[in-house]
């Protein structure tokens, strides 16, 4: 008797201390000292404020009078965490903040990472974009009839998949699909194989390919499918006029046959006039059809083609802006859902503003695609277009007057939905903003 009266009592203790650690977890001391950030990052000139509603007082010490707590320069200051704190400095740099409650219990030691000041111009053009790639792309196989009527591929036969990129024949570097061709009429006529260079994924092989006699179209043939650059439209997302960058789409081009990154050797960018929507539909997304505009006119080269988009020089802001004033860019700890605006074209060439709301935001430790998802809430957008359509990727997304990301995708099965990017991502990617060492944030 005593023996289980002695295994209650554990299993009861044992209760007791579950349910003791669950209500410290909840309580408001414990919750206040998780959301405090172990880092914050701001940009220099700019003011944040940090509300934890935390009815103590602290005292707050910082190793760099660059950094203002409070309005104050002061080295040591004491602080009520019951009201809102704020921290400023107009020099970029590293410093630490640390609090210590009531003045003697230490609390949270800060890294605070001020970057220089940024500022870029949003876009929301519809751009036109031509991609050469950097080689020679593998598409498709297919079967060439030889003098026997037997059906081969020679492509295949070489162990040719699609997605690969031929760079170089016979040593020679080629991104021109009718120099192939070229060339495969004097490999079969003096019946020596081309050797070929490809790159498969960030892999280089070489392999050998002897032409085949196509029996019924009197030509050598390769057996394969293959393609030397791509064209489409898409959105500008913003232009850096100090550093003559921009980016655009949010999201990579591929080959639209093997879905495959295209790697750039060349592209370039140019305007683009909005000609008609086809609505999106459940089930079925919509298109911008559009049309270039004075392709003689260069708007800037493609210089890389992300998983955030496309990159590269341009020498000025494109017309028909909506407003040709920079606005700062936020980090993506900053975004929150609630409100925001959308700029893009629905006809011709006029920028125009839409509501939205960002329904959801995913905290990223590092780069990736699917930073939130955003909701078309603007009746004028829905009418026109039934909300997110191919060729609006890339167009820029305001939120309390900053630049915060870019659309990427539409919902095939919701429309008015999609995912956007954080425009962090893009800057990185554009060169215009630096990699931080550490991503070990939470919202401020």
């Amino acid at each position: 008797m005593k023996s289980l009266n002695a295994n209650q009592r554990k299993r009861w203790l044992g209760l007791l201390l579950v349910i003791i650690v669950c209500m410290l977890g909840l309580s408001s001391p414990i919750q206040h000292f998780a959301a405090f950030p172990n880092e914050i990052r701001l940009f220099s000139g700019q003011l944040k404020q940090l509300d934890y509603g935390m009815p103590v007082h602290a005292q707050v010490t910082v190793d760099s009078q660059t950094l203002r707590v409070n309005g104050s320069t002061d080295r040591s200051l004491s602080i009520n965490l019951n009201k809102p704190l704020s921290i400023e400095s107009s020099q970029s740099g590293k410093t630490t903040m640390k609090l210590k409650l009531f003045g003697k219990i230490p609390f949270k030691t800060v890294r605070v990472n001020v970057v220089p000041d940024l500022r870029v111009i949003p876009g929301g053009q519809t751009i036109g974009v031509k991609v050469k790639s950097a080689g020679i792309m593998v598409v498709g196989h297919h079967q060439v009839v030889d003098a026997k009527g037997t059906k081969v591929s020679p492509g295949e036969q070489a162990k040719l998949q699609l997605g690969d990129l031929i760079v170089r024949i016979n040593g020679k570097y080629v991104n021109e699909v009718h120099k192939v061709a070229e060339m495969a009429e004097v490999a079969g006529d003096t019946k020596q194989p081309l050797h070929l260079t490809v790159k498969r994924g960030s892999r280089l092989f070489e392999t050998k390919l002897l032409p085949v006699f196509d029996s019924e179209d009197r030509a050598w043939r390769l057996g394969l499918y293959i393609r030397d650059s791509a064209a489409g439209v898409g959105t500008l997302t913003f232009y850096a006029p100090d550093q003559g960058v921009y980016g655009a789409l949010g999201h990579v081009i591929t080959d639209m046959d093997t879905q495959t990154p295209i790697e750039v050797g060349e592209g370039q960018i140019l305007q683009s006039n909005v000609t008609s929507i086809n609505k999106s539909q459940n089930g079925e997304p919509g298109e911008k059809r559009a049309q270039f505009v004075k392709e003689s006119k260069v708007l800037g080269n493609i210089e890389r083609n992300t998983s955030f988009g496309i990159f590269g020089k341009m020498k000025e802001l494109p017309s028909h802006s909506y407003n040709d004033q920079s606005v700062p860019v936020a980090f993506a700890e900053e975004v929150k859902e609630g409100p925001a605006q959308l700029l893009t074209v629905v006809n011709g060439q006029k920028v125009e503003r839409f509501n939205v709301e960002i329904v959801h935001v995913t905290k990223q430790q590092s780069p990736a695609t699917k930073g939130m998802v955003i909701k078309i809430t603007d009746r004028r957008l829905l009418e026109q277009t039934g909300g997110i359509v191919q060729g609006m990727s890339g167009s820029p997304i305001i939120q309390d007057g900053k630049l915060i990301g870019a659309v990427t995708h539409v919902f095939v099965n919701d429309p008015t939905s999609g995912y956007g990017c954080f425009i962090e991502w893009m800057l990185q990617d554009a060169g215009v903003l630096l990699k931080p060492a550490s991503l070990n944030l939470k919202v401020a």
